[in-house]
Order: C-alpha cells, then sequence, then structure tokens
C-alpha cells in the first residue's frame, strides 16, 4: 500500500541495562525489574530531562521559502515549554550548507550519543537540498550535543553514492545494531540501499569504524513520495542486546506493491538482511516493551482504509486505519495483534478515512514497567468539523495492550486541552511519549497543522498514573523563532 506520510523514527528499547543519553541497549543477563521503569528520552545538554525536537522543515529562513528549522525544547520540571529552547537552520552559525528554498531543513531526524562524549546528537537531513546541477540531492548533517544543548555546532555527512540515488538521509534510525556499546546510524534515500555508519560518527562526519551497506527486500515504489524505504526503527525486539532495524517498505510480488515491514536482526557483525522477516503493514514503526517480558515489541501505523475503491481488500488494514501490534519473542518477531477503533473499548467508531493510525509512539506513562501506546488520528472528525483530529493512549500490561476501557481520547474539544477543533487542524500529525518534566513517568506532545498549517504544539502532562489536562500548554511557532509566514508545519515531525 502506498501511502504519503512524512513518517517518523523510534530509537526504542525499553528495558535498558545500559543507558548513554537517549541510546538504550538491553542485555538479558544484567537487567533488573528497575530497567523496565527507564523511559527512553533524548537528552542533548546532559541534565537527565527529556528534550524534545520539532521539525519546522517547511518554515521560511532569512526569505527563502520551505528552508526549514528544527526546534530543540529542553525538558524541564514545567515540562516542555517555549522558555528552554534552541532554534537552528542551516544558517546557524556552525550548522553544514546554507538555508535555501525548499530544502526542507529538519524533514527527518534522529538521536543518539554519536560521539560518545555523554550528550545525546542529532542527525538531521535536508532531503531537498540541491546539489550543483542534482535537484533533490539531501544533506545530512549531525548537530552535537553539549551542556548548553544543541547550538549549532555540527559536521556533515557526506553522500557515499550521490549518482546512485537522491534524498539522501530521508529516513534515519540510530541504535547500536552490533552491541559493541557505541552508536551505528542507518541513513536510508530514493534507492532501496540503507547505509549503516558504524561506531559513532566523528568530527570529519565519517564512521568511528567503517560503514556497510544492506538492501531489504523491498520495492523502491512508484508513488508521489521519494522512492525507497517509507521509514526505519530500531529496537531490540530479541532481547539479545543488540539492535534490531525495522524497515517500512513496499512488496513487490503483486501488482499492487502492498506497503510490507520487514525485521532485519542485529548481530555481532551488524545488522543481517539473510535473516529478514516480513512484517504487518503501516507506515510508521515504534518499538517497545508493551507487557513487559524484555523483548520490544513492534507497533506499526496503517492508516489507512481497507479496501480500494475497486473493492480490493487490501491486506492487513482496517476500515478508517488500524495499528498492528507483534510482540517480540527470543526468535525475533512473534504473534501480531490489529488494533482499531472498534476494538473492544477502544474510544471512537472506525470511520472511513479516519487515518487511525497516522502515527504513532511508545512511551511508560504511568511507571508500571509497560510501555503505554499513544495512536493519533488527524483525519477524525468531530461534530461535522472535517479533519480536525484526535489522539488516544492505549495502556501496556502483562498480557500485552490493553483494550477494555482504560484508553484515554484526547481533541482540541477535550476539556483543559488548549484550542478548539477546527477544520484541517490535523491534531495528531505527529505524537511523542517522552518523559520531560523528570518525574520518570511519560508525557504526551501532540503536533498540529494550526493556523493554515503554521504548525503548533500541545503539552499534556502525565499525573503519575495517566495523561491529564492539568498543566497543559500550546507552543506556537512565533514563541520558538519560526517565521509566522508560510506553512512552518511546525511540530509535524518529531525527532526519535
Amino acid at each position: 500500500m502506498q501511502h504519503s506520510h512524512a513518517a517518523k523514527l523510534a530509537l526504542a528499547t525499553v528495558t535498558a541495562a545500559a543507558l548513554t543519553g537517549g541510546l538504550l541497549t538491553f542485555s538479558a543477563a544484567t537487567a533488573t525489574a528497575a530497567d523496565s521503569f527507564r523511559v527512553a528520552k533524548a537528552d542533548f545538554n546532559g541534565d537527565g530531562i527529556g528534550d524534545v525536537v520539532a521539525s519546522a522543515h517547511g518554515a521560511n529562513v532569512n526569505g527563502h521559502k520551505g528552508a526549514g528549522q528544527i526546534v530543540a525544547l529542553y525538558g524541564g520540571a514545567g515540562g516542555t515549554t517555549s522558555a528552554r529552547h534552541s532554534t537552528i537552520s542551516q544558517n546557524t552559525a556552525g550548522v553544514p550548507g546554507t538555508a535555501e528554498a525548499g530544502d526542507g531543513f529538519g524533514a527527518e531526524s534522529a538521536y543518539a550519543d554519536l560521539n560518545g562524549d555523554g550528550y545525546d546528537d542529532l542527525a538531521v537531513t535536508a532531503p531537498y537540498e540541491k546539489t550543483g546541477t542534482d535537484t533533490n540531492a539531501g544533506a545530512l548533517a549531525v548537530l552535537w550535543g553539549s551542556a548548553s544543548g544543541l547550538t549549532g555546532k555540527g559536521a556533515s555527512i557526506a553522500d557515499p553514492a550521490p549518482s546512485a540515488h537522491d534524498y539522501w538521509g530521508k529516513d534515519l534510525a540510530a541504535g547500536d545494531f552490533d552491541g559493541d556499546g557505541k552508536a551505528d546510524l542507518a541513513v536510508g534515500n530514493s534507492s532501496g540501499t540503507i547505509y549503516v555508519y558504524k561506531g559513532g560518527i566523528t568530527s570529519a562526519g565519517a564512521p568511528g569504524s567503517g560503514r556497510s551497506t544492506l538492501k531489504p527486500p523491498l520495492s523502491p515504489g512508484t508513488d508521489s513520495n521519494p522512492y525507497g524505504p517509507l521509514s526505519l526503527t530500531a529496537g531490540d525486539v530479541n532481547g539479545d542486546g543488540r539492535t534490531d532495524l525495522v524497515v517500512d517498505g513496499y512488496e513487490k510480488k503483486t501488482q499492487y506493491g502492498w506497503n510490507t515491514n520487514y525485521y532485519v536482526p542485529g548481530t555481532a557483525t551488524g545488522l543481517k538482511t539473510a535473516s529478514a522477516k516480513t512484517l504487518s503493514p503501516g507506515i510508521v514503526t515504534a518499538i517497545g516493551d508493551i507487557n513487559g517480558d524484555g523483548f520490544g515489541d513492534i507497533v506499526s501505523g496503517a492508516g489507512w482504509d481497507n479496501k480500494l475503491s475497486d473493492g480490493t481488500t487490501i491486506p492487513g488494514a482496517s476500515n478508517g486505519g488500524r495499528v498492528n501490534v507483534t510482540y517480540g519473542s527470543a526468535s525475533g518477531p512473534g504473534a501480531t495483534t490489529g488494533i482499531s477503533q472498534n476494538t473492544g473499548k477502544v474510544p471512537g467508531t472506525s470511520e472511513k478515512n479516519d487515518s487511525f493510525g497516522w502515527d504513532l509512539d511508545l512511551g511508560d506513562v504511568n511507571g508500571d514497567g509497560y510501555q503505554d501506546v499513544v495512536v493519533s488520528t488527524p483525519n477524525e472528525d468531530i461534530a461535522g468539523v472535517t479533519n480536525t483530529g484526535t489522539v488516544t493512549v492505549l495502556y501496556g500490561t502483562a498480557n500485552g495492550v490493553k483494550t477494555d476501557g482504560a484508553a484515554q481520547l484526547f481533541a482540541q474539544s477535550t476539556a483543559g486541552v488548549p484550542g478548539a477543533d477546527e477544520k484541517g487542524d490535523l491534531f495528531g500529525a505527529d505524537v511523542k511519549l517522552d518523559d520531560v518534566n523528570g518525574d520518570g513517568r511519560a508525557d504526551l506532545i501532540v503536533g498540529s497543522y494550526e493556523n493554515s498549517a503554521k504548525g503548533a504544539i500541545t503539552y499534556l502532562p502525565s499525573n503519575g498514573t495517566k495523561i491529564t489536562t492539568t498543566g497543559s500548554r500550546t507552543i506556537a511557532p512565533s514563541t520558538v523563532g519560526v517565521a509566522t509566514t508560510g506553512t512552518a508545519q511546525l511540530g509535524a515531525v518529531f525527532a526519535d
């Protein structure tokens, strides 16, 4: 199934024996019960509190339309606010490149401690960067974390095969694929080949210990999106202490080119495509331990309807969208369960074009050791207001995702949520569960297309047992130095 969406990435291995910045690794031999309470988060300034990076990849920069920016929102006791932030473009001192119209800087990003200094760093792309006569060549850089957070200091990561593809860096995922304790970076492009930078990134933008390539069994695709993988997601599914990779792509066995995901396990020598397995579909994926068994579970969003206009049934889909949850095991992916708005007591009703599963993320909201799931439905209509959007929080248990009525549903018309239901808001354009106030519980961050796609970010904190509207707030582009002209799309994509 081919589907247009700026997919998010996830660096999420939930049960952790070692924690270096936001890079979590799991060792079955040394993990303790306390490890499962840790919430995966980025920490660019090393203060121990989670930070969030929001893309404003459509932002105008010094008159250059759509040049793009990223906004790092630093966590603190009060959660995510506009008071603690860094707004960075390619015109920021130290950032490789120059802001130009249509570059889309910030369209994709991923974090990990890539230079081993104890601060998380941010790999960030400008996928539509023009190089010479090569339109949409793409550009990729890493911005170094520091005690001051992200300041703009960084290094360019050169495309090793610029004539072989476009959109360099359009997909990113960070993890420890060979289990050597150092962060690796997987980089996608318009081809099916994924480049893996091993052992971190040097100050010159080179791999710390070499570079490899892999090509999972996927088709480049034929839709209007840039070709190649739809998204990359890193996490330890089989609990062996090495990060595995999920590639959201296409199958090539039928005329339809259905959306299909592939699991590629990490080994002592890196990712092993020979052991790749086909998964249920989805265009955006997260990995985390929902049932607390020490294995990462794969959650993928398939936000489309279940039939084509000619009546052809789409595999792995539900009317109005669904999420497919594949539970991890020592042998990798196990049983899969599909969840839609018609499952159990999940709030809402499955309706055509709702897009339940457009985006999702994992985090432990209540500190019980089970990862919870937030799912967005940005095209949900409420009281005749089209595409205003909702987000749903589903809670994890020892038996997996709970669908018996404990779920929470939030819209901008929910009491205490800032704003109001408006046409085309797409509340839930991107969602994130991260501990951004330092209490060990994941809070909810929601992006939307407010005010004609200028964008906005909504913060809804955890009160220790559930997501609450007490203390909620909205962050508008003007409060973080993003231009209010054009369509910045602030919050359309969050870094993971």
